[in-house]
């Protein structure tokens, strides 16, 4: 298999203008010259405070270099695509925070072999230099069933991390309280994530193949970057940061399924990992996208987090949705969730100026109203109960005419349109035309006109949908206002039908020979305005006349090139049939005459 398409210059240089972009897009950031470490730029105000560092492999991003900032990180080092950072990089960190007047430096380091030896050794070389130096090691992975010695990994709980202990350094905490509180909430965070496909490093294929349909659950085998052999981990279904397989492979099933089994296994007692979470307490809620989650997919999942956990009895003091940790291209999420008080809940909420972080409102999800009644405003039109009269019975046979004519036409109208769209124009037009048919069952038509067209505007609307409902619906609300109870006037329904038209041309923004419905309606309108001036006994004539320029209007469209709607983005030589929706007008205008001449007749 080959590697991944990804949009970068080169594998080698990749790591190097991602931190580049990361520090020319943020006023508040720059880099360690020589090195792979990402600063605060305003140093000076160390002096006195305790500084923090982080990091670990790329391709995690936001983490770590999206965490600096006042209120966060001091410096991020960052190494190759999912490898530890050198130690030489991570003391140059460390010593430059110290020249800059740091009280002592903070190292927050994720639970991997790699990680733990390369920042301990730059450590130790640091304090042989005099700098008052402390390592807290994060390990919120709640995959593992069973104890393992490599224990548990770090994961997006690293990032709560540094923002409880930014906050803590910001005022002015010395760096053995850090420490202390740090390790003592550490206890309190738990991460678990699924994945529905793995991800690659740049030059490389991918980490593993999953089957469409499949997603990934459980760690599995990984190597191990010291020996270089494939180790087996506990049964654990998650799929982990750096792009390992897991144990255990299912079908994709839905949002609720799989988050009510994730916080199911997280909270296990059985499980070695688990995270102790009791009816009544406070967290915090962070669901990271791995990477290739459609934002859509965040936050269905988001809302099935907060839903279970609540019929838990658990209430959610905080909410955190987005990129935090990721693991390159992985279509995939990790829930982290983090026993909370007023105490971590100010710390979290403090702000900072870290560019990845998401200022929090301070706002509790649970318990908090977050549906507003709509406002009901009375359509006059509307105003009464509809009442049927001399007109009543000739508008429903239209009705029911233009519904079967549109319904026989609906794989034409779709035929037409696969050829400039999605193929759907008969299928809506169909929709629209079943409610009409359901809705005259169960209603009277009203004496007044306009009270028919409202009724109609807010039917198409509801039921039809897309940008073809909409124009509908304008078109009979804007016409509805110029047809009130009393003579149904010829001249009155020519000016509705125009006033009708003005409302779509003004909003839809389309006009005659633009190749949309217009090219139909215009014309067929032009010809009504001669009710004005029509005797009595020549309106059908004039209606006609109408609806036979309507028809040519709709077949000029194959010779027109598209400047409005869907097919104005279609190559014109691809457009040698009618447009769908000038044909729908056509075909309703006919079904409009054909009743209005039968019963002449």
């Amino acid at each position: 298999m080959e590697p991944q398409k990804k949009l970068i210059n080169s594998v080698e240089d990749c790591v190097d203008e991602a931190l580049c972009g990361l520090v020319r897009s943020s006023g508040c950031l720059s880099l360690l010259k020589g090195h792979r470490v990402v600063l605060r730029s305003d140093l000076d105000q160390l002096r006195g405070k305790v500084a923090l560092v982080s990091g670990g492999g790329s391709g995690h991003e936001p983490a770590h270099g999206g965490y600096v900032g006042a209120g966060m990180l001091s410096a991020a080092v960052a190494g190759a695509v999912f490898a530890s950072p050198p130690p030489a990089s991570i003391l140059a960190a460390i010593l430059c925070l110290h020249n800059a007047g740091a009280s002592g430096v903070l190292l927050i380091v994720k639970n991997y072999t790699g990680d733990r030896l390369n920042f301990g050794l730059a450590a130790e070389q640091a304090r042989n230099r005099g700098v008052d130096v402390d390592m807290v090691v994060v390990a919120d992975d709640c995959a593992f069933t069973c104890p393992s010695k490599a224990g548990r990994r770090g994961l997006c709980g690293t990032v709560l991390i540094h923002k409880l202990a930014g906050a803590l350094a910001d005022q002015a905490c010395p760096l053995v309280e850090i420490v202390n509180r740090v390790t003592a909430i550490l206890q309190g965070i738990g991460t678990l994530g699924v994945s529905l496909s793995p991800c690659s490093v740049p030059g490389c294929r991918p980490s593993f193949q999953l089957s469409p349909g499949d997603m990934e659950l459980g760690l599995g085998k990984h190597e191990d970057k010291y020996t270089g052999k494939l180790t087996d981990s506990e049964c654990t279904p998650f799929a982990g940061i750096h792009g390992e397989p897991g144990v255990k492979r299912s079908k994709v099933t839905s949002a609720d399924e799989v988050v009510s089994t994730m916080i199911d296994h997280m909270t296990s007692s059985e499980s070695h990992s688990r995270l102790d979470l009791n009816k009544g307490d406070e967290v915090v809620v962070c669901v990271n996208n791995l990477g290739a989650l459609s934002r859509l997919e965040m936050a269905v999942v988001t809302r099935a987090a907060i839903i279970c956990l609540e019929n838990q009895g658990i209430m959610v003091a905080r909410v955190m949705s987005g990129s935090f940790m990721t693991s390159l291209e992985m279509a995939g999420m990790s829930l982290t969730l983090m026993k909370t008080n007023p105490n971590i809940l100010q710390l979290l909420d403090a702000k900072t100026g870290a560019p990845a972080w998401p200022n929090l409102n301070g706002v509790y999800a649970s318990g908090r109203n977050y549906i507003t009644e709509p406002t009901t405003v009375p359509v006059k039109v509307l105003e009464g109960t509809p009442v049927e009269g001399p007109y009543s019975t000739t508008m429903r046979m239209v009705l029911e005419r233009v519904c079967s004519t549109l319904m026989d036409y609906k794989e034409e109208l779709n035929a037409l349109d696969r050829a400039c769209g999605d193929g759907d124009c008969g299928s809506t037009h169909a929709q629209a035309a079943k409610a009409i048919q359901v809705w005259l069952q169960s209603h009277q038509v009203p004496s007044c006109p306009g009270q028919l067209l409202s009724a109609l505007a807010g039917l198409v609307q509801e039921k039809m949908g897309g940008s073809s409902g909409a124009l509908y619906s304008l078109f009979l609300t804007a016409a509805s206002r110029h047809l009130t109870e009393g003579p149904n006037q010829p001249a009155a329904w020519a000016g509705a039908m125009h006033a009708g038209m003005q409302a779509m041309r003004r909003y839809g923004g389309a006009d005659l020979g633009d190749r949309t419905m217009l090219d139909a309606l215009y014309p067929a309108i032009d010809e009504l305005t001669k009710l004005n001036a029509t005797p009595p006994g020549g309106e059908l004539a004039v209606l006609k006349a109408a609806t036979q320029r309507a028809v040519l209007g709709a077949e000029s469209t194959r010779n027109l090139t598209a400047k409005a709607g869907r097919a104005s983005y279609i190559a014109s030589k691809r457009l040698t049939l009618p447009d769908p929706g000038a044909k729908a007008v056509a075909a309703i205008l006919s079904a409009i005459l054909e009743v209005l001449e039968e019963k002449q007749g």
